[in-house]
């Protein structure tokens, strides 16, 4: 799952209009965006597998502090409520924590059972879409293209830039996509930990994107 979270974090700004589309996709790829830190501080281990299943070579084989449910639960928390402190917006803090905790729940849909419900012994869960190209591709561009309606039905532009940052934006999220699905597989871990890092620049560039696009009159 990759532009699947960027999707919900589109939609999300239904929900919270005030919320900046860069707020809401650091909540959707919070634990995303923490666990390339815990790779390379080795409190988290991935392998790659190649064919492990056909759309991704990882397997994730410890990674409970950012990926497990209890965890989720618990940085939504963080999340929401230091947002509510910085804004005082209780509606978009709670939209905030949801999509924190939003992003185990559309992995369980495609992961192999690797995600843990806490810690020690927990049971690993996972529905195992990545099984299926076809249909793990049809589910994430399914969810984009309803979380950019959702989007363009609650945001207009306000100039040139609101426009083709937003397109420009779908577009790399699309590139990239297309890139991680065809691509080979990463030479190894650290690299992995590395480009995961840049990911923070999609929260920037959502920013951007939402400083020069301005909510809908209903």
């Amino acid at each position: 799952m990759f532009i699947g979270h960027f999707a919900l974090g589109f939609g999300a700004k239904a929900a919270a209009p005030r919320v900046s589309l860069g707020a809401l996709f650091l909540a959707v790829q919070f634990v995303d965006l923490l666990w390339p830190t815990l790779l390379l501080l080795g409190l988290e281990q991935v392998t790659i597998e190649p064919g492990i299943t056909v759309v991704t070579p990882l397997n994730f084989t410890h990674y409970p502090i950012s990926h497990s449910l209890l965890m989720g639960g618990v940085w939504a928390l963080v999340i929401g409520g230091l947002y509510w402190l910085l804004t005082r917006y209780p509606r978009g803090a709670w939209v905030v924590g949801a999509c924190v905790v939003s992003h185990w729940l559309l992995d369980l849909v495609v992961h192999r059972p690797d995600l843990p419900l806490t810690f020690a012994e927990s049971p690993l869960l996972g529905l195992g879409l990545w099984n299926s190209k076809a249909g793990t591709v049809v589910v994430e561009l399914g969810l984009l293209a309803t979380g950019i309606w959702l989007y363009l039905r609650t945001t207009v532009a306000r100039n040139r830039t609101g426009t083709y940052a937003l397109w420009g934006l779908v577009a790399f999220l699309l590139i990239t996509y297309v890139s991680n699905l065809f691509g080979p597989p990463p030479p190894d871990v650290q690299s992995i930990a590395i480009v995961g890092h840049a990911q923070w620049l999609l929260v920037l560039w959502g920013y951007w994107v939402d400083k020069n696009r301005e909510i809908r009159a209903s």
